[in-house]
């Protein structure tokens, strides 16, 4: 799949509690939001890129460097649906793919991008494309806040947890402290064909994606196929907290 063939959207919501005003706080001279800007350009083009804000002091912002910025809904719950708002005001047909980068993940590889959207491409029976990477630790498998995600042999994911899964009935063990070559870690970036896109924001909330506060088990609940490739390197650090903020601040200083 040539690498033009794709959309990128970056969801950059001013709003956040953990972090205030996150995706303006500057990165080794640049904002956040800047910096994911430009990584996805140097994958998709400047063309293929749409930063989707709420806010108007983000959109005057990304303005003067350049982007193609649209403000989007203050209303929308989550970045998904200021994706979808973006595809349905623009008329993209169903069967074009973009992908939704989230504005805090200024250090995305283009290759996690590309194989995200390739993979969707590659796959008609697929409406939604994701990526996960093996987990090795123990303490990785067992943490609530690295969400797992079991395969299915053609690829397609069964289930995404906080658990850890898939369990094993005789427990783990120092030997045998994972599933072997099943424990694998969701990598937050995201795929989509715009017509299932459009249908996932048209869901209500489900049970399952309530009960384990996933957004992605609403797509699973509604019977929509989501491919998972899967990584040889883990997803890059996204900035969450002060201390994500000013270690990735770091490497990008590093690369300046």
């Amino acid at each position: 799949m040539s690498e033009r063939r794709f959309r990128i959207v970056i969801p950059a919501r001013l709003g956040s509690t953990r972090l205030p005003r996150k995706v303006l706080r500057e990165l080794a001279g640049k904002p956040m939001v800047q910096w994911t800007w430009q990584a996805a350009c140097a994958v998709a083009g400047p063309a293929a890129v749409t930063i989707a804000t709420d806010d108007a002091e983000v959109q005057a912002l990304c303005a003067d460097f350049g982007a193609d910025v649209r403000m989007t809904d203050p209303a929308h719950l989550s970045g998904t649906d200021r994706v979808n708002e973006i595809a349905t005001v623009a008329g993209w047909a169903d069967e074009e793919i973009v992908v939704n980068l989230q504005g805090d993940e200024p250090l995305m590889p283009a290759a996690m991008v590309i194989e995200a959207a390739r993979l969707l491409a590659d796959d008609p029976s697929a409406d939604i494309a994701t990526l996960c990477h093996p987990l090795h630790q123990l303490e990785d498998w067992l943490n609530p806040n690295f969400v797992k995600v079991v395969r299915a042999a053609n690829g397609h994911a069964l289930y995404f947890s906080r658990a850890p899964i898939p369990w094993k009935r005789e427990g783990t063990s120092p030997t045998s402290p994972l599933p072997a070559g099943l424990a694998f870690r969701h990598i937050g970036l995201y795929a989509y064909r715009v017509g299932a896109l459009r249908r996932f924001s048209q869901l209500p909330a489900s049970q399952l994606e309530s009960c384990e506060a996933l957004e992605q088990l609403r797509a699973l609940e509604a019977g929509l196929r989501i491919a998972v490739g899967v990584s040889d390197v883990p997803a890059p650090r996204g900035v969450d907290a002060e201390a994500d903020l000013q270690a990735v601040a770091a490497l990008l200083a590093a690369r300046a």
